[in-house]
């Protein structure tokens, strides 16, 4: 039985390849555990239809596998069964291209991108526009791209239908982990704003 979703059928997708480093040289990032779970458990916290792990590197994509089996069947299964209901919202895929084919399976129809990074200048979506998007767009898939590394490659944020809104701190500090900034973002576009106090 598939968890309780946004309306909006909303993926993620955590890209390790093709990323840049400190440099701007552009590399092939590994698998952090901790981003599989708490990208995982804010998933499935805001509805999320489906993580996506996206590394070419088969090694890569073996271990996430095994993490992940560790929690969907085997002893964490059944040691936590909420850490299971998160996981069971991870996918595994060589590249983008096998992101976007899956989900045009499960929806018949190819996703919204959003390109997000704390280096991009050129955005043309803020966070009130993204909401009124979801509204406008009931039945439409949207995928939400986010860098490992250094962030996205400047191509793939261009080749995105939209650019979001860097997130910005009170300092000109701006280097946030990647699973923070999954969940400030899932938090301002489909958090629940009328319990705020």
């Amino acid at each position: 039985m598939r968890p309780e979703t946004h309306r909006n059928p909303v993926y993620l997708a955590l890209i390790h390849f093709p990323v840049y480093d400190k440099n701007r040289n552009v590399v092939r990032t590994s698998l952090t555990p901790m981003d599989l779970h708490d990208i995982a458990r804010a998933a499935r916290t805001y509805g999320v239809r489906a993580f996506y792990f996206v590394n070419p590197l088969a090694s890569q994509r073996a271990l996430a596998q095994m993490i992940c089996d560790h929690w969907n069947e085997g002893y964490g299964a059944c040691y936590n069964p909420n850490r299971k209901e998160a996981f069971q919202l991870v996918r595994i895929a060589a590249d983008l291209e096998e992101t976007v084919r899956s989900i045009q399976e499960d929806c018949g129809r190819s996703p919204v991108t959003v390109a997000t990074g704390a280096r991009i200048s050129n955005w043309d979506l803020d966070y009130t526009r993204f909401k009124e998007l979801l509204e406008e767009k009931k039945e439409e898939p949207f995928l939400l791209l986010f860098g490992t590394g250094w962030g996205l490659l400047s191509e793939t944020i261009e080749c995105a239908d939209y650019r979001l809104a860097p997130i910005r701190g009170t300092g000109p500090y701006n280097h946030l982990p990647v699973r923070s900034a999954v969940s400030i973002i899932l938090d301002r576009i489909l958090g629940d704003r009328k319990n705020l106090v």
